[in-house]
């Protein structure tokens, strides 16, 4: 039935204010009110009859106010349908029909700011008014939903407009509403029994919430929402922290690149990798991605695409890091790893195979696809009269997969299938591309032959003249400038090549 009239209502509400206006144009409507407590109280205040559900249920409220409304006679006249059989129900078994549930919730989150007795607050959790609540959203093709005073303003312009008839849409609009309400009521009371329930009140295998030690810092409050294990599998040391749990993340999608091929290590500190190399070995591989920047791996997140062997854990020993992930240990490994209790080290179940990722913003969240391009040879499109080498295209990939999981802007010089140096969150490319080298030539790299990455177009020519005058060669960058062909004409003019990819790897 689109539209229906009021011939009923069931207000419980906590606090009166704005009620009056309500009742009082309910009154002048001809619609019965039902009510219970405090409120039946108020509305008889106001010179309006009530009916008092305790004549409906014959039970009087009970439990010092805890049981007032839970009763079949109640939600039955909410939920029936307006169809013969459950009308003929209500006839049955003497059950009013509701048109309208008014219910304010009690004051849990303000309670929760003023006290700090776990008694008081307890008993501000609603149960009969948020069981109304869904009931009468639930039940919107039939009832109305007022299911906060913030909401009394519509319903009196809907009873004005309507003259007491309300229409199917506005009816879907109060109970989305309704279950916005009781959807942010559950999550407040969830939150404080999860954050006052302890650190480690729940395992990570559980696929709830997680207390973590603290937030991004001490003084912040932390929380994991989800089923860890089904990725990772923790063999030793301290739990996972906030920040361990980002960095890990990022850890997890660079090394998901190089899923296939020969055996790869990176270092990762603060989300961004400042060591990675691929070698024929898992030794060698750990050791030039150190060679990267052995200053930053201090405290940093390693990890690899394959199983560590006891020559690897022996030279990853004695350094200082926060996490250690592979897919697999020689067991002799994994002993030697262990004489460190506080290290944590885990095993890599699955590589990274989310679909979209979501962040929190303002007053809502976004989400997007996961930045799942890889690019590949035939991806590449030559724009300069100098085409890279094969070598240099196997060094312009690598690369590429290094800056997109770098912070904007960002920056990747490789050699050797070496990550050497790396300019990342700056807010100039220019400054990005000056940091990489810097960070290069620091730890005594020769950058005569490497090649460059960009994970965005270069808005003028300064970028490849830089990286020209350095020794770097070979360009990897999305393309997409209205001013590529000055860069195109820089590299034309000064032998070096550049490829575009077409795909841009912006990391916020």
């Amino acid at each position: 039935m689109p539209s229906r009239k009021l011939q009923s209502a069931l207000i419980s509400v906590y606090h009166k204010d704005g009620l009056d206006s309500v009742v009082k144009t309910l009154h002048q409507l001809g619609v019965k009110i039902w009510s219970t407590g405090g409120t039946l109280e108020f509305v008889n205040s106001l010179g309006v009859p009530a009916n008092a559900v305790e004549s409906l249920t014959a039970y009087p409220s009970i439990l010092d106010g805890r049981v007032k409304t839970l009763h079949p006679k109640v939600f039955g006249g909410i939920l029936a349908r307006r169809e013969p059989s459950h009308l003929k129900e209500l006839e049955n078994y003497e059950i009013p029909e509701f048109d309208l549930v008014i219910v304010d919730l009690y004051p849990f989150e303000e309670t929760l700011a003023a006290t700090s007795d776990e008694q008081e607050i307890i008993e501000k959790i609603d149960i009969g008014g948020i069981s109304l609540i869904r009931a009468a959203a639930k039940n919107y093709h039939d009832v109305v939903v007022v299911s906060s005073r913030d909401q009394y303003g519509l319903l009196l312009d809907m009873l004005k407009d309507g003259e007491g008839t309300t229409t199917l849409e506005q009816r879907r609009l109060l109970a989305a509403r309704a279950f916005s309400v009781s959807s942010h009521y559950d999550t407040a009371i969830f939150r404080y029994f999860n954050r006052n329930s302890g650190v480690g009140a729940f395992r990570w295998s559980e696929g709830h919430t997680k207390s973590l030690r603290y937030g991004e810092n001490p003084h912040q409050k932390g929380w994991f929402h989800g089923d860890l294990e089904d990725l990772l599998e923790p063999l030793q040391g301290k739990e996972l922290s906030y920040n361990n749990l980002v960095d890990v993340d990022a850890a997890v999608q660079l090394i998901s690149e190089f899923k296939d091929g020969d055996p790869a290590f990176a270092v990762l500190k603060h989300t961004n990798p400042c060591g990675l190399a691929v070698r024929p070995t898992l030794e060698q591989a750990w050791t030039a991605a150190l060679a990267g920047d052995p200053v930053s791996a201090f405290g940093g997140i390693l990890i690899c695409n394959a199983k560590l062997d006891l020559a690897t854990a022996s030279q990853i020993h004695d350094l200082f890091y926060e996490v250690l992930i592979a897919p697999d240990f020689e067991p002799e490994a994994l002993e030697l790893l262990g004489r460190k209790k506080k290290r944590i080290v885990m095993r890599l179940k699955a590589f990274y195979d989310s679909e979209t990722v979501f962040r929190k913003i303002l007053n809502g969240v976004i989400e997007q696809e996961v930045d799942g391009h890889h690019e590949t040879s035939e991806d590449l499109n030559v724009v300069t009269k100098a085409a890279p080498s094969v070598g240099e295209v196997e060094n312009l990939l690598f690369a590429m997969v290094a800056a997109k999981h770098l912070k904007s802007n960002a920056i990747a010089i490789a050699k050797d299938q070496q990550l050497i140096g790396i300019g990342c969150g700056q807010t100039s490319r220019v400054d990005a591309l000056r940091q990489a080298i810097a960070k290069a030539r620091h730890f005594g790299f020769d950058l005569r032959g490497a090649v460059m990455a960009s994970d965005a177009f270069f808005p003028f020519p300064d970028c490849v003249e830089i990286a020209d005058k350095a020794g770097i060669k070979a360009v990897i960058q999305p393309g997409g400038s209205v001013k590529d062909q000055e860069s195109i004409n820089y590299c034309d003019d000064h032998q070096m090549s550049m490829v575009f990819t077409g795909y841009r790897h912006f990391r916020h």
